[in-house]
């Protein structure tokens, strides 16, 4: 059990949640809000996609990211930054009989693109997504080739920001451990299980302890689940040696019928460990743990 762990708050995602609650935060000053709120709650790091603020899709514009940045640090709330680079490798196939031409919905850049906002804003942490896999949507492949992998791993290293490996399946956890063996990831290795995605990990416990027990010593390693398994996770976690993630972009909910606010999750977290017995572990305690650079 691990007995000192932090909090990320996911605080909007790349999904169609915002259709779904309207306390779902689509600009620039509600996403930078809904990380200065869940620091304020006891999540140590926030996790960051940014969206359209017109329609509230998502997006990959650099200067959104910038201004959500800028936001959180000229705050007087310290929180740990994680920009995701998950966003550019959307493959969305044009039908089951006609796979091509492509959708227009696809998204595919190169790994350079992909990673504009990460090398031009330095967060501490940014997500690498370590695999290609199937999700629920009927023609999407999240595309993630282990030569864009090696390509977005050596530019995140030069650039100085601490990659949170994305593991969905147990062959993303062997791609990680290919590139760390390559010397494309420093210690210390960070990584984090994302459970029961359809189709990737099934959020059961002999799937995740699958993955658990083939995590190398030394590595910082967080999970999640989505919806309804979002907060039994919390405990998951802390038992099987992890830290802990929460928001919504994985879960709008608090209760039966009640929508939830980042806050309320981070809280309701806290709630869950500290009655475990766990300490939670601000910004520079994580800042401590996994050597990032603080900007």
């Amino acid at each position: 059990m691990n007995r000192d762990v932090f909090i990320t708050c996911a605080v909007t995602g790349s999904g169609q949640s915002n259709t779904k609650s309207d306390l779902v935060p689509i600009t620039p000053e509600q996403i930078a809000d809904a990380c200065i709120e869940a620091a304020k709650a006891g999540a140590a790091i926030a996790h960051v996609h940014v969206r359209d603020p017109r329609t509230g899709a998502p997006s990959r514009d650099p200067a959104l990211y910038r201004e959500v940045v800028d936001r959180v640090r000229a705050s007087d709330t310290d929180v740990v930054l994680n920009l995701t680079a998950g966003m550019g490798g959307d493959i969305v196939l044009g039908s089951a009989e006609a796979p091509l031409p492509l959708s227009r919905q696809s998204d595919l850049v190169g790994a350079t693109e992909r990673l504009v906002h990460v090398e031009e804003l330095l967060p501490e942490i940014c997500t690498l997504d370590c695999g290609t896999m199937n999700f629920a949507e009927a023609d999407y492949v999240m595309t993630n080739t282990p030569g864009t992998l090696r390509a977005m791993a050596k530019r995140i290293q030069a650039a100085g920001v601490r990659p949170e490996i994305e593991v969905f399946d147990t062959g993303h956890l062997w791609m990680a451990r290919t590139l760390v063996e390559e010397g494309l990831i420093d210690d210390p290795v960070m990584i984090q299980l994302c459970m029961g995605i359809p189709y990737g990990a099934p959020a059961d416990p002999n799937s995740l302890m699958a993955m658990v027990n083939n995590i190398p010593q030394g590595w910082v390693y967080s999970m999640f689940s989505i919806g309804r398994m979002q907060m039994p996770y919390v405990a998951q976690a802390a038992l099987a040696g992890g830290n802990v993630r929460v928001g919504l972009e994985d879960n709008i909910w608090l209760d039966r019928g009640v929508k939830a606010r980042n806050g309320d999750l981070v809280e309701r977290a806290t709630t869950i460990l500290t009655a475990m017995g766990c300490r939670i572990l601000g910004p520079a305690e994580v800042r401590e743990k996994l050597k990032l650079t603080a900007r």
